[in-house]
């Protein structure tokens, strides 16, 4: 029934590794990764915990399909509560970590209590067990996996590890894979961390063999994986440019928030964009971008591999940075870029180099990096207590802010605390572009209405991850719907939330819902899994799940109050571009959006609701 049906239950305080059934009721109610592994948690853990004690569990999780041959089969999610937010935390990777764990024969790793050491989980099929780990300690993901490949002599293992990062507390630390994928949002790499959890370093050689019809199975993933290759975004647009291919559209429509959102258009966004990552440098002659990459099993190939300029100010005496490696991808070029007013695009790809490999979420940094640069140009904020003159548009700035981050000194220390933090220790909390204390993505949510509400009522904070109304509202898929319209998005935002939260659970990339809707994902997890996975049936399970992380939040204390944006994007209108004079209508969207939804007033959930989800 395409799960492996085995989770395996990590105690770090008394060092046990033991083999326990999956609940098979839950996985069917739930279906896997993000779901499976939040019912585990919510279930386990106190939602009032204190993120990084040791009472806290954090769980990597694979999807029914994760392994198997449909398109995009290598995602993996980590859950936890967030050191950032305080809120449920999942944050999803691909590459090809997720994959070897289901090959290995198990679903999820549920990581319990504390570690007196450094250790890191050994996993070779059936074999599961905990190793030291201090030679590790204080070293990069980089030099964590080549280390554990060579004391294993397995080229093929699969290392799932944090960096300098998490081992810091970072508050926005990733947990990072295959050197250059990450779950990178809410800070799981910081709670990894507290725990002295370095890796999970994965062998798998058994296959996901139990597939409920085979024959169908392969028909209808065969039929799925046309659709995305004949999709303009699924089958051209992505491959050729990456997410990067957003830079210039979103920059058009006047919603690329740029320097702490003070602005929704860059002058400089042609300078990092997918366009330019493929026009040759004038130094060298040579394209930024060497070429895509893809993940486990995946059509699309969405991922860029870039080699930067070696005779650039930040990386010339850095020779480890010479070689091709992870390149940027449109949040991190948005957050490192736009955010902070650089266009200075070999810059960005050293900093999103040192992000991956220290492990840190390059959108929460390069979001508080945006709120620091404000700070130092209202006086609030000196080149004394920094380290260096930020101004907005300072590269040099923003690379060394870098470097001071993942490395835990001077303000970096501070600035690893997230913009919310920062700014109210220094007085001015509005400044901070956040919701429930996550820095928001690369898209303004008074440009555009959906995405804002979608920021607001996000159960891990600012994220567009789980609602991409951009793709209705800019792209036109499934249908266009007019950005700068608050009529009818409450709706919009809350059938995306659902439909995303059944498409992470697969175990699938979201990225196939450009091309897919829960018609194409109900017949392969029915072939795979159960045939009891209609649409009709799916579409309740996404919201199920996402009334269980609401009701998780809602125990650690947040309410109606939480789901808001800035005053900035309240009351602060857009200066330029088809929004001009537009602020977000929360206000008139969230009402609407609460009913809806089947809550109260006040944002918790009604009785019927939870009597018709099961909850």
């Amino acid at each position: 029934m395409a799960w492996a049906g085995k989770i395996l239950r990590v105690n770090l305080t008394d060092g046990t590794v033991k083999s326990e059934a999956l609940n098979m009721q839950w996985a069917r109610d739930y279906i896997g990764s993000r779901g499976l592994g939040s019912k585990y948690l919510v279930e386990e853990v106190d939602a009032k915990v204190d993120p990084l004690s040791p009472e806290n569990k954090i769980i990597w999780a694979t999807g029914p399909l994760t392994g198997t041959m449909a398109s995009t089969g290598g995602r993996y999610t980590v859950i936890t509560k967030s050191p950032l937010t305080g809120a449920i935390a999942c944050s999803n990777s691909g590459g090809y970590w997720g994959a070897e764990l289901k090959m290995a024969g198990w679903d999820m790793i549920i990581f319990e209590g504390k570690s007196p050491k450094p250790v890191y989980l050994y996993v070779n099929d059936d074999v599961a067990e905990l190793r030291d780990a201090a030679h590790l300690w204080g070293k990069s993901v980089f030099q964590t996996e080549e280390i554990i490949k060579k004391t294993h002599q397995d080229p093929l293992m699969r290392i799932s590890s944090i960096g300098k990062a998490g081992e810091n507390q970072v508050l926005f630390a990733a947990v990072v894979n295959d050197l250059h994928r990450a779950a990178g949002r809410s800070g799981v790499g910081a709670v990894a961390g507290s725990k002295n959890l370095k890796a999970i370093a994965v062998r798998g050689t058994k296959g996901v063999g139990n597939i409920r019809d085979p024959k169908a199975f392969m028909q209808v993933t065969f039929e799925k994986k046309k659709i995305l290759a004949e999709n303009a975004v699924t089958g051209q647009g992505l491959p050729a440019y990456g997410t990067q291919v957003l830079m210039n559209v979103i920059n058009e429509v006047g919603a690329l928030p740029t320097r702490n959102h003070r602005d929704v258009q860059f002058e400089g966004a042609k300078d990092i964009s997918a366009e330019a990552m493929k026009t040759p440098r004038k130094t060298d002659g040579k394209t930024h971008l060497v070429t895509n990459q893809a993940c486990f099993g995946c059509t699309i190939a969405c991922g860029r591999i870039s080699k930067i300029d070696e005779t650039h100010f930040t990386v010339v005496n850095k020779p480890e940075y010479w070689g091709a490696s992870g390149g940027l991808e449109y949040e991190a070029a948005w957050a490192l870029g736009a955010a902070n007013g650089v266009n200075d695009l070999e810059c960005l790809q050293y900093v999103n180099v040192l992000c991956n490999e220290e492990g840190i979420d390059p959108i929460s940094f390069g979001a508080t990096v945006g709120a620091v640069m404000e700070l130092y140009e209202l006086g609030v904020l000196t080149k004394e207590q920094i380290g260096i003159e930020a101004p907005f548009g300072s590269a040099k700035a923003l690379a060394f802010l870098a470097e001071e981050t993942v490395n835990g000194r001077g303000f970096g220390k501070e600035i690893g605390q997230g913009a919310k933090r920062l700014t109210a220790k220094y007085g001015r909390p509005e400044l901070a572009m956040h919701s429930k204390g996550q820095e928001f993505p690369a898209y303004d949510g008074r440009a555009i209405q959906g995405i804002g509400l979608a920021y607001a009522t996000s159960n891990r904070g600012g994220c567009h991850l789980r609602g991409y109304t951009i793709a209705s509202e800019v792209l036109g898929i499934p249908v266009k719907t007019d950005p700068t319209e608050s009529e009818g998005k409450p709706e919009l935002v809350k059938a995306f939330q659902d439909a995303t939260a059944a498409f992470d659970s697969s175990g699938l990339c979201i990225f196939t819902s450009f091309a897919w809707s829960l018609p194409d994902l109900a017949p392969q997890l029915a072939a795979a899994c159960d045939d009891g996975y209609t649409t009709e049936e799916l579409a309740k399970i996404g919201e199920r799940i996402w009334n269980m992380e609401r009701d998780f939040n809602n125990r650690a204390g947040f309410t109606a109050k939480d789901d808001t944006l800035p005053k900035r994007l309240l009351e602060e209108a857009c200066k330029t571009g088809p929004s001009k004079g537009k602020v977000n209508e929360l206000a008139k969207m969230l009402p609407k959006y609460y009913e809806v939804r089947g809550w109260n007033p006040d944002g918790t959930l009604k009785p019927e609701t939870r009597a018709r989800l099961g909850l």
